[in-house]
């Protein structure tokens, strides 16, 4: 069976009732898998740093399925980062302790023919769903990624991430057509990337737009909107039972447009949402995922409840798979998930 994260994502619970609250809410959270965890702390001191962690498979298998064996999410989210697509496009890739990460050569300044693929450098990572595919419940749902082109791109041309993607969105205006080739090249390998994932066990795969908000309605047509509707159609010609969902992080009125035009399965919806408005401008039906505020998960306490409450009773009539509106925080007290838990797993709408 498989489970009643992928089924309603599927849209293909019980039809007594539109999400099957017989057996709760499906719940996964983003960065389930990492720093809040003591075992990852561990683990990370033991092996090293990130990028060691994420091309050590047996590691990231293990780092994947922490969250699985503690809490018993219905989903396990693989355990790598948004910026390995560049890394194979040729960028060398560096995660600085106390920065972040950093890509280079910077497209702002270099051509995007100057770099050479390593496209060997995604193997790995299709070793990593093999083996956590291999450890999972049946019931319990695969879900791999990639970051969107123009997330993945804001890094590749500044060489790192913003607040306001200036070196990024200024190149789109100033050489739209040096620009669309980076697009277009970051979508053809996400493409393959993703296609990679799901021959390997994924059963789900999510698109991460963290930067999508910084658009205007023009732009984000042209480079959020277009080349996801390609990735979804592509992906979906070679794999039609996978599951594909869109988080445009940000994306705040242009998100039914997205949710329209893109062909997603399903979306995402950051914190800054109102689930109401969401139910109304949302096509009907359309598989929901979200969207509490991660700082109030961090917060805890009544607040916690009433609030995750709020967000289950506002997707009562919608298939809704519960989650954050963005990653858990590093810092996230492990009582704070457990009392998440305890409130999706005992709501009955």
């Amino acid at each position: 069976m498989p489970g009643l994260l992928l089924d309603t994502l599927r849209r293909t619970v019980s039809s007594s009732d539109s999400n099957g609250d017989s057996a709760g809410r499906p719940i996964w959270l983003m960065r389930q898998a990492g720093r809040y965890l003591p075992e990852y702390r561990e683990l990370r001191a033991e092996k090293g740093g990130f990028l060691a962690l994420v091309y050590d498979t047996d590691a990231a298998a293990e780092i994947t399925m922490q969250p699985i064996h503690r809490f018993g999410f219905d989903g396990a989210i693989l355990f790598s980062d948004i910026l390995i697509v560049p890394y194979a496009m040729g960028q060398d890739l560096q995660f600085l302790v106390g920065e972040g990460p950093r890509l280079s050569p910077k497209l702002v300044d270099h051509a995007l023919e100057s770099l050479v693929a390593v496209p060997e450098r995604l193997t790995p990572i299709y070793e990593t769903v093999r083996k956590v595919r291999a450890q999972l419940a049946a019931d319990k749902t695969m879900l791999g990624f990639a970051g969107s082109p123009w997330t993945v791109a804001t890094y590749m041309v500044a060489g790192e991430g913003s607040r306001d993607q200036h070196d990024t969105r200024a190149m789109a205006y100033r050489d739209p057509g040096a620009f669309q080739a980076i697009i277009d090249a970051v979508t053809e390998v996400t493409i393959e990337y993703l296609c990679g994932q799901i021959q390997a066990g994924a059963e789900a795969v999510q698109l991460f737009d963290s930067w999508a908000g910084s658009l205007s309605p023009s732009q984000f047509e042209r480079w959020v909107i277009a080349p996801n509707a390609k990735i979804a159609a592509a992906v979906k010609a070679r794999h039609p039972e996978t599951v594909i969902i869109g988080f445009p992080k940000g994306a705040g009125e242009k998100l039914p447009a997205y949710a329209r035009e893109t062909g997603v399965d399903a979306v995402g919806i950051d914190e800054t949402i109102d689930p109401l408005w969401a139910m109304r401008e949302l096509p009907e039906g359309l598989p929901v995922q979200g969207n509490l505020d991660p700082l109030l998960l961090l917060s805890g306490g009544a607040e916690l409840e009433s609030g995750a409450l709020a967000v289950l009773e506002a997707f009562a009539d919608r298939p809704h798979v519960f989650n954050l509106g963005h990653g858990i925080g590093q810092f996230t007290p492990i009582a704070h998930v457990e009392q998440l838990l305890a409130t999706v797993r005992g709501w009955r709408g």
